[in-house]
């Protein structure tokens, strides 16, 4: 069998173009309201580009496709590559293809800050800066924070000690921190739900995921983030070989491989912690995107972080549409559509990975 290139190549990236634009026309011209596609087309066109063109469509038509459907298809498209690139990095860092973006806690802390938001009548996590995004953000970044703090300490205890040999099991440490953190938070988080048990249906919606946006405030509220964290993750893709051959070869080839990890890391936590304050808990979007990458397109990460970013942002937009639409007028959680394909889809791509 001949090996798949090392790097990408132009038609992969013209496909996850095409894959993105598709997922972009399907999930705006259907909808619970039915709307002209064409005029739905035009319409867009007339938003998105500095010309004028005319979609003969009602007002009412307008304010749904310019208010509703577009910021929320653009907001599936920041979350959907924000959550991929983030657990393809991760899976790169720790030399994992099964880690995801909430390893270290983030879920875990962002659905704590959401649940002490909402208990205590703080908003509705709907809008640019609502308290709900807030908490969130800041729990996110805190489990983060703590896990580092206590998987550091961890290190220079062993390290003192002679019990640690290699920089490698830092890593090991830094993810076993995470997960105690994430322990913590999610009992302090179920204690808080039992003492205010009237706001759990608005805790559960949140947890389970949903792009919910009445405009452009929450599309304007992580768009400066992903536009940079992703630009930078994107451009990792050559590190993340490097520190795939082992820590002590990264060392030797002159990379710094502590400050290297904890810079992407950050960058990633930041991302994902983003994400999630405007979307709440979407399961496996950065597990199977970047394991199914790696599948379809080779190991290497200068393919596999890019064409994430494509797959990612494709996959959350049509799960979305499917979520408002399957049951209409009522919504699913986008989270629920997500685990749904997305478990199974697992099982098999682990199946076939193992043969």
């Amino acid at each position: 069998m001949n090996a798949r290139p090392a790097s990408i190549r132009f038609s992969w990236v013209v496909g996850g173009v095409a894959f993105v634009l598709g997922s972009i026309a399907v999930a705006l011209v259907v909808g619970p309201t039915s709307i002209d596609r064409t005029g739905v087309i035009v319409e867009s066109f007339d938003a998105a580009l500095p010309f004028t063109f005319e979609s003969n469509l009602a007002d009412q038509q307008v304010s749904i496709v310019r208010n509703l459907r577009l910021p929320r298809v653009t907001l599936g498209l920041l979350v959907g590559s924000s959550l991929a690139v983030s657990g393809a990095t991760f899976q790169g860092i720790f030399r994992n293809p099964l880690a995801d973006p909430y390893l270290l806690g983030v879920a875990a802390g962002g659905g704590l800050g959401a649940t002490i938001a909402f208990t205590n009548g703080l908003g509705d996590g709907i809008g640019a800066f609502d308290p709900v995004q807030i908490f969130a953000f800041a729990g996110a970044l805190s489990a983060v924070f703590l896990a580092w703090i206590m998987g550091s300490a961890a290190v220079t205890r062993s390290s003192n000690s002679g019990l640690l040999s290699n920089t490698s099991r830092s890593a090991t440490t830094l993810v076993l921190a995470g997960v105690a953190i994430a322990s913590f938070y999610s009992a302090l988080q179920t204690y808080l739900q039992q003492r205010n048990t009237q706001d759990l249906r608005q805790v559960y919606n949140w947890l389970l995921g949903g792009l919910n946006t009445s405009g452009w405030d929450e599309v304007s509220l992580l768009f400066p983030v992903a536009l940079i964290s992703i630009a930078i993750l994107a451009s990792t893709g050559r590190i993340l070989d490097v520190l795939a051959v082992g820590d002590e070869e990264a060392t030797m080839l002159g990379m710094s491989v502590t400050r290297t990890r904890l810079f992407l890391i950050v960058v990633a936590s930041l991302l994902t912690a983003s994400a999630v304050a405007v979307s709440g808990l979407i399961a496996f979007v950065g597990l199977i995107i970047p394991h199914t990458v790696r599948l379809l397109f080779g190991s290497s990460y200068r393919i596999i972080v890019p064409m994430s970013i494509f797959v990612g942002a494709g996959f959350l937009v049509l799960s979305d549409l499917l979520a408002r639409t399957a049951l209409s007028p009522t919504e699913l959680p986008i989270g629920v559509v997500t685990a749904f394909f997305g478990a199974p889809f697992f099982v098999v791509i682990l199946r076939t990975s193992i043969k």
